[in-house]
């Protein structure tokens, strides 16, 4: 491994395993529980689940506190009522399941990670904004089941992470990278999850480490860029659904990629992709690459 290099948290499946997923998938509807359904992914969620071929609606969580427990699913979603309620207590919605979906908050898609790692359910993480000691403990739980975690579910952001990880590794020093990213107004992390995500593409296409060469924040007298770091720049306003640059401005020249996301559902799509493919594979820490086969 070179040295700062990013080493892939993920696993590659065995084709024993891929077998056992293709058996798998033909005998009954995926069977699918969505933590966080509340909220305006969450809804995203259960109209993409309620509406699709191949998916039921196993259960559908909120926090303790939510308006929303008790709503039926479907009615909540702006659908038909589904027949299945919102609930807080997990274990009333897991028995049988085979994937569960979290777009939540880090503290409860920790919880929840090590609480299906016992009972060997697969889950499919969209929350961002993990702490280190967070991401720790999902990793120790993708030691005993499947989870895939990605900072952005959809298949145009993936693989503009994989073009600002060539473009990265193709471009010399004198490039500098400056990601821009804009989000609502009600967004509570920043960087994003999806800044976050390109900035981890760059640094992995040069060989660095992230950490290391991140400027989040200038203000006042900086001083000059310092070569090789990783810029980030956050707005925030209105009900702008999600929209990511990656700059590489070079000596008399500059190459922008850019993804402007125009609605939840590709996110929704996109979890539901990482759904299927999770089904049968073997316990082990994926994301978004996997899943789309981007890696390489």
């Amino acid at each position: 491994m070179r040295a700062g290099h990013l080493p892939r948290l993920t696993r590659r499946p065995s084709d024993r395993a891929r077998i056992r997923f293709r058996e798998r998938s033909d005998v009954s509807d995926l069977r699918v529980v969505i933590n966080g359904a509340g909220g305006r992914m969450g809804q995203e969620l259960l109209r993409a689940v309620l509406n699709g071929e191949g998916l039921s609606l196993a259960g559908a969580l909120e926090h303790s506190t939510s308006g929303h427990l008790g709503e039926d699913a479907g009615v909540l979603a702006g659908l038909k009522p589904a027949g299945v309620t919102i609930e807080s207590d997990a274990a009333a919605t897991l028995n049988g399941t085979d994937v569960v979906i979290d777009f939540s908050t880090p503290a409860s898609s920790v919880r929840l990670a090590e609480r299906l790692a016992e009972a060997g359910i697969a889950i499919v993480i969209g929350t961002t904004g993990f702490s280190a000691a967070e991401n720790a403990a999902i990793e120790a739980a993708a030691r005993r089941t499947v989870v895939v975690k990605s900072g952005n579910m959809s298949l145009g952001v993936n693989m503009l992470a994989a073009l600002t990880r060539q473009a990265a590794a193709a471009l010399g020093i004198e490039f500098d990278i400056e990601i821009v990213e804009m989000h609502h107004a009600r967004k509570v992390d920043a960087p994003s999850g999806t800044a976050l995500l390109l900035g981890e593409a760059a640094a992995e296409g040069r060989g660095i480490h992230l950490p290391d060469w991140t400027a989040k924040a200038r203000d006042g007298v900086t001083g000059p860029r310092r070569p090789g770091d990783i810029g980030f720049a956050s707005l925030r306003g209105g009900s702008v659904v999600g929209e990511h640059a990656v700059i590489f401005a070079g000596p008399s020249e500059r190459v922008e990629l850019v993804h402007k996301a125009e609605s939840r559902t590709i996110f929704a799509n996109g979890a539901l992709t990482a759904a299927r493919w999770a089904k049968g594979r073997e316990p082990g820490l994926y994301s978004m690459v996997d899943v789309l086969g981007l890696a390489g």
